[in-house]
């Protein structure tokens, strides 16, 4: 008894063979790879000149302050951590940490401010209709163009008035009042591009404005409101003229105010511990910002969202 043999004819695109690619194609792809490593060593060489300041910064915290003027270069030539324990320990009999917790404080409270209020005043413009919406809402964008040093000494007439001079009030409580017209309208721009159809069925199951506001409105818009968190707490961090202008006592200054303290013109000014205390004050906004960095990229990328 013989068994038969069954052969599988093999598909015909097995049997082609594979052809090199033609010169033309090749010169295109070799191209393409030589102008991919062009910009990539040219991205590189940008990224390291516009790191090497805060590299520089780094190694410049570990020289001593006679090795400032003498050499400019990134490496110290005796590395040392005395900076660190001069910053530790404070100055003027205040302790380093005094100071940052002062500029969290005020940081925090501004934040929070912003927001709140921003939102708030946003809704309103975006989604309340009043008589002069429109004539407000062109006299807060009208703000953006009046310099802060006009309002410089009304404002400080009138927290001296009120005994609120060596406070923190003058830098927290405008914060609270929708004075950041910037953020007021980047927030009314996300609201608008929320469909009214939402408000309007919150609106006929017996919904308010602040049940709307909370419940629909408010989780729409958090990237807006991060990123508004973000330029808030960075430009409250580093601000030197408010806290100059209102604190007077050493032991409330923030840390702007603080890092003066170790480069006076009047007398001595230790470079080493100036250098070491700025970059301990760099250290929260780079931390807040690496946190919330892709945030601001959500929030640029739903400025596209349409009802």
């Amino acid at each position: 008894m013989s068994t038969a043999t069954i052969e599988t004819p093999r598909p015909e695109f097995l049997e082609v063979e594979l052809q090199p690619a033609p010169p033309r194609r090749r010169r295109r792809m070799k191209r393409k790879t030589v102008n991919t490593i062009v910009w990539f060593v040219a991205l590189l060489a940008l990224t390291a000149i516009v790191l090497y300041p805060l590299v520089w910064l780094v190694f410049a915290t570990f020289k001593p302050s006679s090795e400032f003027g003498q050499n400019p270069g990134l490496i110290p030539d005796s590395p040392t951590i005395d900076n660190y324990v001069k910053v530790v320990e404070g100055i003027g009999g205040t302790p380093l940490w005094r100071f940052f917790a002062n500029s969290l404080f005020i940081a925090v409270m501004a934040v929070i401010g912003t927001l709140v209020s921003s939102a708030l005043a946003a809704y309103a413009f975006a989604r309340i209709r009043f008589r002069g919406v429109g004539v407000l809402f062109a006299a807060m964008i009208g703000t953006l163009l009046l310099p802060f040093h006009v309002i410089i000494i009304p404002q400080y007439i009138i927290f001296n008035k009120l005994e609120l001079v060596d406070t923190y009030w003058p830098l927290i409580l405008p914060k609270f009042l929708a004075t950041e017209a910037f953020f007021v309208f980047l927030i009314v721009q996300f609201i608008r591009n929320i469909p009214r159809d939402m408000d309007e069925a919150a609106r006929i199951d017996g919904a308010g404005h602040l049940r709307i506001f909370v419940s629909i409105i408010l989780p729409l818009i958090k990237p807006a409101l991060i990123t508004s968190a973000i330029f808030t707490f960075i430009w409250t961090w580093n601000d030197f003229l408010g806290p100059l202008l209102y604190v007077n006592s050493p032991e409330k200054y923030p840390l702007p105010i603080a890092l003066r303290l170790y480069n006076d013109a009047t007398s001595t000014s230790d470079y080493g511990a100036t250098v070491a205390v700025s970059f301990l004050a760099l250290l929260p906004i780079l931390i807040f910002f690496i946190v919330f960095q892709r945030f601001l990229v959500d929030g640029v990328a739903t400025q596209g969202l349409k009802g």
